[in-house]
This record gives C-alpha cells, structure tokens and sequence, in this order.
C-alpha cells in the first residue's frame, strides 16, 4: 500500500468494549471480545482511506471472528471467518479464494496485517496494525483457549436430540 501519514487515531483504537462476565464482580473472562481499529483501505495506486472496523469475537461461535467495516453506515459489512486463518495470517500467507491475510512489513506504519477480500459486489485491499491485531486475538484466548473450542460445540447426541425435534 502506499506510505501516507496516518492520523494519530489511527494507531489506536478507538474502543475496547469487552462484554460478558459476571455480574457479580467476579474477574470471569467475557464472553465476548470487541475492538474497533481503524484499517488503511486502498482506494487507488496512490490514494489511502481509514474504515473504522469492528472486530468481534463470541465464545458462543468459537471457531470464527467477525470483522464490520463502515460502522453506523448504511453499507456496514460483516465478514465471517475462522480465527484460525486470522491466527495464521498474523505468520504467514493464509486462506483462499474470498478472504486472503498475510504479515507485512510497511516503512510507514511497521508491522502489519494485509487482508485481501473479494465478493461478488467488489474487492478490497486492506491494512491493519499487526500488533494490534495479534492482542486483540490473544484476549480470544482468554475467552476460548486454542483448541478447546470444540468442547463448546453440541455433542452428536445433543445435535441428534435437536434434529429429532425439528
């Protein structure tokens, strides 16, 4: 992407909103994780945009993260993938076909995440902070450590149990 001058909000979020928990007082992690960053999109060979972006994380979809662009827009967009390709992309090229993500480094901004998305209405080249991103995906785990997301999923009785039902 081309080196611009970000603006100072830029290298920060704008809000950290961890839902969830105990209402009691109890340090429990919550059940959600929500930040919003602000990702350069380029518009042009030369020309750089901000779009505020929310990502989201629900220990009830364990297996996937969820990423709003234009918030309070009407063109706000929601793009679902694992959190594992995220995982994967803060190291290396990840993913195919609509979602790709891969580390950069920018001589402007550092160290950062490219995430290329492409849909039927169009595609987009984006760019996070990768420091950014990686804390907020560790505070995932917090909520749903590596590899026990499948523990929260219904058993294949409770899904036989459900079907039966339908």
């Amino acid at each position: 992407m081309p080196c611009d001058p970000p603006p100072a909000p830029a290298d920060q979020s704008f809000a950290a909103t961890p839902t969830g928990g105990e209402r009691d007082g109890a340090t429990a992690p919550p059940a959600v994780v929500e930040e919003v960053l602000a990702l350069r999109i380029a518009l042009d060979q030369d020309l750089v945009g901000e779009v505020r972006t929310r990502f989201r994380y629900a220990a009830a979809a364990p297996h996937e993260v969820r990423l709003t662009f234009h918030l309070g827009r009407p063109d706000e967009a929601d793009w679902v993938f694992s959190r594992d390709l995220l995982r994967d992309g803060l190291q290396s090229l990840s993913g195919q076909g609509d979602v790709k993500l891969w580390p950069a480094h920018c001589p402007c901004h550092g160290a950062t995440l490219h995430l290329a998305l492409g849909s039927p209405h169009g595609s987009a080249l984006l760019e996070a902070s990768r420091p950014q991103v990686k804390a907020w995906l560790e505070r995932t785990y917090t909520v749903v450590p590596d590899g026990s997301a499948a523990e929260l999923l219904p058993s294949d009785e409770e899904l036989a149990e459900l079907l039966a039902e339908g």
